[in-house]
C-alpha cells in the first residue's frame, strides 16, 4: 500500500532534437547597440534590422502548421461597477498552414457539430483565421515605404530587454495595415511583442490584440499568445447579445505543435546502445515466463491506454509526462491510501492541452484539460474532480481494450478529437459520482469541502452562458454533486475573500514547441475590488519572457496562492 502524500492545499495546483528547418540567424556583428543616448542614426540602423529580422521571422513562422485554439467570451455590453455577465461564448480549434503568401489556410480539428459556419464571420459569429492573423505585423508591407517608425524608449518584458516603437501607416499606405506599438528584443531586433489594431479592414471586423512571440529553440521566436479584446466594437444587427448596436467581447488564442512527433521514440532510439560483447542470459529453464490470464488482461488494457496516449500525445492534445501530472497523482494517491485501495495497474494521470472544461478515464489513467485545472481554486477542489474519475475506473463496464489494436489509434492530426470518445452512459455517470462522494467522505479532504462546492455553485450559474467553455470533446461534463451544493455558503459576488473559481490562465502554462504543460510561478495578488474575482474568465496572456536556455534556472515548485490569478503584465486584442 502506498503512503499518505501531504500537499499544501494553496499550493498543489502549482506544483533536442533539431529544429528540422532553418533557424533564423540574424545578429551580425554588424548589429547595432542601443546606448543610453540613442543617436537617430542609431535608431535608423536599429530599425532597419528590426525591418530585416521581420523579414525573415515571416519566412520561418510560413514554414509550420501550428494548432491554433480560440476561445472568445461575450459580455453584456452595458457599464456599470458589477462583475461581467456573459452572454455566450465561442470555441474554435484548428491547423493553420501559413504557406501560401496570399491567403491563411485554416482546418479545423472539431467535430462537424462544433465547428464554424461555412460563410464564416458574420455578426453573431468570429472567424479563427482573424485570429491566426495576429501571428503578423504585416505579411506583406513591413517596411518604410509603408511605415512610419517612432522610437519610445526600453522596456523589459520578462528577463529580455526591448526596445520600443510606436508605428503607424503612411498615408496611401492601403487598407489593413497595423497601427500601434511592437517591441523588439536587444540582441538580434527580433520582434517579440506587438500590440494595436489593423486599419480599414475591408472584410469583416478587426479589433485591438496584443501578441507575443516566444524563443523556444536558440534563435527561434515563434507565436505563442494573443490576446483580444473590444468594449463597443460596432455591428451591423443587434440581437440578444448586443446593445445599441455594440459587441462586447475577449478572446485569448494560443498556439502549439511547432514541432509534432511520435512522443520520445525517435530519442529512444537513437540512444540506444547494443552490447554484444556481453552475453544474452537464457533464463527459460529456471524462471516462469507465462502470463496468468488476469495478468494477460491487465496487460491488453495497459496497452490500449499507452496507445490513446500515445496517439493524442502525437497529434499535439495530450502534454507530454512531466510534473504537473505528479502533483495530480499525488492527489489521487490521497483518495486510494486513505479508502484503502489497491488498484492494479496503478492510476495515472495526464494533462490534454486544451482549454475546454474535459475529463474522463482511458483505462486506469485519468486525463484532465489543461483550461479545467486552470480555474480549480484549491487542492479540494482538484480532489474532487479526480474523484470523479477515479470513480469512473472503479465501476466501468466499458473499458477502452479496442484501443490495444494499432491500427484503430493511427489517426491524422486534424481526428484526434473526432476519433476518440469516453463519454459515460447516464446510468454509469451516476454510479461513479456516487463512489467519487464516498470516496471523499473518506479522503482527508473530507472536511474541507465547502470549497469545492463554491465552485460547483459557480459552475452551475455560468454554464448556461459558457457552453463552449464547459462542454467536453471527449469526456465527460463536470458533474454538480447536490451533496456538495447543498453544504456549500452562497455565492458572494461582491465579497473579495470568497474565491468561488480562478480566472482562465492561472494554474498552468503550455509551451507552444514541446507541447509540455507547466506550473504557473506567480506572485499572490491581494484583490481591490470584488470586479478582479473574474471566475471563469479570459484575462490578458502576458508571458515571462526568457531566452532559450536547455537548463532550468531553478528546481523550485513554483507556488500559485488562492487569490492568483496567474496573469502578469497587459497584453490585447483582434478577430
Amino acid at each position: 500500500m502506498r503512503a499518505f502524500t501531504s500537499i499544501l492545499a494553496t499550493t498543489v495546483l502549482m506544483a533536442m532534437s533539431s529544429l528540422g528547418l532553418a533557424q533564423i540567424k540574424a545578429g551580425s556583428e554588424s548589429t547595432p547597440t542601443f546606448k543610453e543616448s540613442t543617436s537617430a542614426q542609431n535608431v535608423n540602423q536599429v530599425i532597419d534590422h528590426i525591418i530585416a529580422r521581420e523579414r525573415e521571422e515571416l519566412g520561418v513562422i510560413n514554414s509550420y502548421r501550428p494548432i491554433v485554439e480560440t476561445y472568445v467570451q461575450v459580455f453584456n455590453p452595458k457599464r456599470d461597477d458589477t462583475p461581467s455577465s456573459f452572454t455566450r461564448d465561442g470555441y474554435y480549434l484548428g491547423q493553420a498552414d501559413l504557406s501560401n503568401s496570399k491567403r491563411i489556410s485554416y482546418h479545423s480539428m472539431l467535430a462537424p457539430r462544433d465547428q464554424i459556419p461555412k460563410k464564416g464571420f458574420v455578426d453573431e459569429d468570429f472567424n479563427p483565421i482573424g485570429f491566426v492573423q495576429m501571428v503578423y505585423i504585416d505579411r506583406n508591407g513591413f517596411d518604410r515605404q509603408h511605415y512610419s517608425f517612432r522610437y519610445v524608449g526600453r522596456e523589459f518584458l520578462g528577463d529580455v530587454r526591448c526596445a520600443m516603437f510606436d508605428i503607424s501607416p503612411l498615408p496611401n499606405a492601403g487598407p489593413g495595415r497595423f497601427i500601434g506599438r511592437i517591441w523588439a528584443e536587444d540582441k538580434d531586433y527580433t520582434v517579440v511583442r506587438f500590440n494595436g489594431d489593423y486599419l480599414g479592414v475591408k472584410k469583416g471586423y478587426s479589433s485591438h490584440f496584443d501578441s507575443w512571440r516566444l524563443n523556444v529553440q536558440p534563435g527561434l521566436w515563434l507565436p505563442g499568445y494573443a490576446f483580444a479584446e473590444e468594449t463597443e466594437l460596432r455591428v451591423r444587427a443587434v440581437d440578444f447579445t448586443f446593445l445599441n448596436n455594440r459587441l462586447r467581447f475577449k478572446a485569448e488564442t494560443r498556439f502549439w505543435g511547432y514541432h509534432l512527433k511520435q512522443p520520445n521514440r525517435e530519442q529512444e532510439f537513437s540512444d540506444l546502445k547494443i552490447d554484444t560483447a556481453t552475453p544474452v542470459k537464457d533464463v527459460g529453464a529456471n524462471y516462469q515466463n507465462d502470463d496468468s490470464p488476469v495478468q494477460a488482461e491487465r496487460e491488453w488494457r495497459r496497452q490500449a491506454e499507452d496507445n490513446v496516449l500515445d496517439a493524442l500525445q502525437s497529434v499535439g492534445l495530450l502534454a507530454p509526462a512531466g510534473e504537473v501530472d505528479k502533483v495530480l497523482d499525488a492527489v489521487v494517491n490521497n483518495l486510494e491510501v486513505t479508502n484503502n485501495l489497491n488498484i492494479e495497474p496503478p492510476v495515472r494521470c495526464r494533462v490534454l492541452t486544451t482549454t475546454t472544461f474535459d475529463l474522463f478515464a482511458v483505462g486506469h489513467v485519468i486525463v484532465v484539460s489543461r483550461g479545467l485545472l486552470d480555474v480549480l481554486p484549491d487542492e479540494p477542489t482538484l480532489a474532487t474532480m479526480l474523484a470523479q474519475e477515479l470513480g469512473d475506473i472503479m465501476v466501468s463496464r466499458t473499458p477502452a481494450d479496442r484501443y490495444a489494436f494499432y491500427d484503430i489509434v493511427q489517426l491524422p492530426t486534424l481526428d484526434g478529437l473526432k476519433r476518440f470518445s469516453f463519454k459515460l452512459d447516464g446510468r454509469e455517470r451516476e454510479a461513479s459520482n456516487q463512489k467519487a462522494i464516498a470516496l471523499l467522505g473518506n479522503s482527508p479532504y473530507k472536511d474541507k469541502l465547502a470549497s469545492a462546492g463554491l465552485f460547483l455553485k459557480q459552475f452551475s450559474q455560468d454554464s448556461g452562458s459558457l457552453r463552449a467553455l464547459v462542454s467536453p470533446h471527449m469526456g465527460n461534463r463536470i458533474y454538480v454533486a447536490s451533496q456538495l451544493t447543498g453544504t456549500a455558503p452562497a455565492l458572494q459576488a461582491g465579497n473579495v475573500e470568497q474565491i468561488a473559481a480562478l480566472p482562465l490562465g492561472s494554474r498552468v502554462k503550455l509551451d507552444p514547441w514541446t507541447d509540455a504543460v507547466e506550473l504557473v510561478n506567480a506572485k499572490a495578488m491581494p484583490l481591490v475590488s470584488a470586479r478582479e474575482k473574474m471566475p471563469f474568465e479570459v484575462t490578458p496572456l502576458a508571458p515571462h519572457l526568457t531566452r532559450y536556455s536547455n537548463t532550468k534556472t531553478s528546481d523550485e515548485s513554483p507556488k500559485v496562492a488562492l487569490h492568483e490569478s496567474g496573469q502578469p503584465s497587459p497584453p490585447q486584442p483582434r478577430k
